[in-house]
């Protein structure tokens, strides 16, 4: 996908050009909606990295996200899941057992707090089912906007951006937004994209995010929009030793979910405890 310039006759890797930022309002919407074309090609399975069977098991899992991997959540829920399958049984749960399995998380005093707040809402306020309106949705104990958005555009069909530390890395490596506030990137982003892509632009930015294009070490010399990217080379640009930076199935490596869709390329991830 990218494109490199390289003397004939030359040897070694090809040099790649580094992107220009974009220095107009259309030029940034072009620039945008190019990388977005090419994610889309080298993502087409890109899909949410938690494992779920419904709207409430997703709910859960997005709060119990926070500050650790969703592996290590989706290694947690199946335990939690199978004893309290409905948000009736969590509002009426032990906490001190719902602390013990969720404990793997971290900060599973809190969470336990927030899970259980959450499905007693849900049992009282909305008959043991999760809303798909997203100002429904907030009011929730641990639910903020990103859960929320990962709830409606995975579980409902309603588009919407995801704003989390790879998405909001990315856009500004990109010069899409210098902004840090989430709620500003999400409503900055919505502008440039027909809503129509919010929920699969997300996707790919988040996969893009945990699999090459690294917070501490990017491996550009490795990824596939190089030739794109204004901030070509903050990374290791050898293509060699950015090859060994590629994480899950771009380094052959398992995935973060035990059950992955059918279309993804690579392994499933182990349960806890596993070898």
């Amino acid at each position: 996908m990218a494109k490199s310039d390289k003397e004939p006759g030359a040897t070694g890797p090809p040099v790649i050009r580094k992107a220009k930022a974009p220095q107009t309002r259309t030029g940034l919407v072009r620039q945008a909606r190019k990388i977005n074309r090419a994610l889309a090609e080298v993502y087409p399975y890109a899909h949410p990295e938690l494992d779920f069977e419904n709207p409430y098991e997703l709910l859960v899992a997005t709060v119990l996200s926070a500050q650790t991997t969703d592996l290590r959540v989706n290694q947690t829920t199946p335990g939690l899941f199978a004893k309290y399958p409905t948000p009736e049984d969590l509002a009426a749960a032990n906490p001190e057992e719902v602390e013990e399995l969720i404990r793997p998380t971290g900060f599973f005093r809190a969470k336990t707090k927030s899970i259980m707040g959450l499905a007693k809402a849900l049992r009282d306020e909305h008959g043991g089912e999760v809303p798909g309106r997203l100002e429904d949705l907030v009011k929730l104990p641990g639910v903020g906007r990103k859960t929320a958005n990962v709830v409606l555009g995975n579980a409902f069909g309603v588009p919407g951006i995801t704003v989390d530390t790879h998405f909001g890395r990315l856009v500004r490596r990109w010069k899409w937004t210098d902004e840090e506030d989430p709620e500003k990137v999400e409503a900055l982003i919505c502008e440039i994209f027909p809503k129509s892509d919010w929920t699969m632009l997300s996707h790919r930015i988040i996969f893009h995010g945990r699999r090459i294009c690294h917070a501490r070490k990017p491996a550009c010399g490795a990824c596939p929009i190089a030739s794109l990217c204004p901030s070509y080379g903050e990374g290791e640009i050898d293509p060699e030793k950015a090859k060994k930076l590629l994480k899950y199935e771009k380094g052959g490596l398992p995935g973060q979910r035990l059950k992955p869709p059918p279309d993804y390329p690579g392994q499933a991830a182990p349960p806890m405890g596993a070898a």
